[in-house]
């Protein structure tokens, strides 16, 4: 069955500020007839290690502008994906298209299609939600993992934070997504912040930006159970916190953007505790959610961690 998208113009794309990356599509992916998929795919394709960098929610493969150039500067590959929904990726038009296991699949998929081995995971946010579950699928494609303010939600009580976000999303049916970015991360410029509202012509290809906070895996603050949006990934959720706990013996970086009201130190000390071997983290004392966007640094630090800077 073809699911109905659009497709953002190509000129909302023009001229990006710090974004000299052309565009890689994938088309087709099984179970996504008549989808495109946008990544970015730079350095050396025959590289021995492939950075494989996952976005969240609202944003986008822009958001690993500043990490990208540090991974190919030390001769690695590295590839940034759009999840559906977002980015230069094609934007299904009925929100309930959007499902935990929608946009998991076509990661899974995704990498199959570009059959990437040696993989540093590079994940925050729902990338990390959706990201930390791929190895379940295929762990010999997996090495290394650099991790950022992210978590893998079971179905526990939302915080206040969460509560909060979820709260403001649902009101926001057209969130003003680059204005969202500025206040989290006051270090853009109006260039950039553009960039972040560049997928985004108007509210009919906001589907994925209004659903992501539905699917988190966490109850209502005084709610007896999930709602049913959230219940799917519970059982994945819960499978790679064993995995990461239990299984994981590939080489794990974690930076935390310290200023995240959300996914900062208590969430991110809580997962380093599920993820076997994991070292003290990269405290980013500026940070907030968005923490790539101090993410030069944090690549050139986790690279000299792994030794191959």
């Amino acid at each position: 069955m073809v699911i109905d998208a659009l497709r953002t113009p190509e000129d909302r794309f023009r001229d990006l500020s710090g974004w000299p990356f052309p565009p890689q599509y994938v088309e087709n992916l099984p179970g996504y007839d008549g989808l495109r998929m946008h990544y970015v795919d730079e350095g050396p394709a025959d590289a021995e290690t492939t950075f494989l960098c996952i976005h969240g929610e609202p944003s986008w493969a822009y958001l690993f502008r500043k990490m990208i150039p540090a991974f190919t500067g030390a001769g690695h590959r590295a590839i940034a994906v759009d999840m559906f929904g977002f980015g230069r990726s094609d934007k299904p038009t009925d929100d309930n298209v959007y499902t935990y296991h929608f946009h998991r699949d076509a990661l899974l998929a995704f990498v199959e299609k570009l059959d990437l081995k040696n993989i540093c995971l590079v994940v925050q946010d729902w990338g990390g939600i959706l990201g930390l579950t791929l190895p379940l699928a295929a762990p010999d494609r997996y090495s290394r993992l650099i991790v950022m303010n992210t978590g893998l939600p079971v179905g526990e009580e939302a915080g206040e934070g969460f509560s909060a976000w979820r709260a403001f999303n649902r009101s926001q049916p057209d969130l003003a997504v680059g204005e969202l970015m500025a206040r989290a991360t006051p270090i853009l410029t109006d260039a950039e912040k553009a960039a972040y509202d560049a997928p985004f012509p108007d509210k009919a290809y906001k589907g994925g930006v209004r659903r992501f906070p539905e699917l988190v895996m966490m109850k209502e603050k005084g709610a007896d159970d999930l709602t049913p949006l959230s219940k799917d990934g519970v059982e994945t959720s819960l499978a790679a916190r064993k995995f990461w706990r239990e299984t994981w013996s590939g080489e794990s970086f974690m930076a935390i953007g310290m200023q995240d009201p959300v996914l900062g130190p208590p969430a991110m000390n809580f997962l380093r505790t599920q993820i076997k071997n994991c070292p003290e983290p990269l405290e980013v004392a500026d940070a907030g959610h968005f923490v790539q966007e101090w993410g030069g640094p944090i690549a050139e630090a986790a690279l000299e961690k792994f030794g191959i800077a």
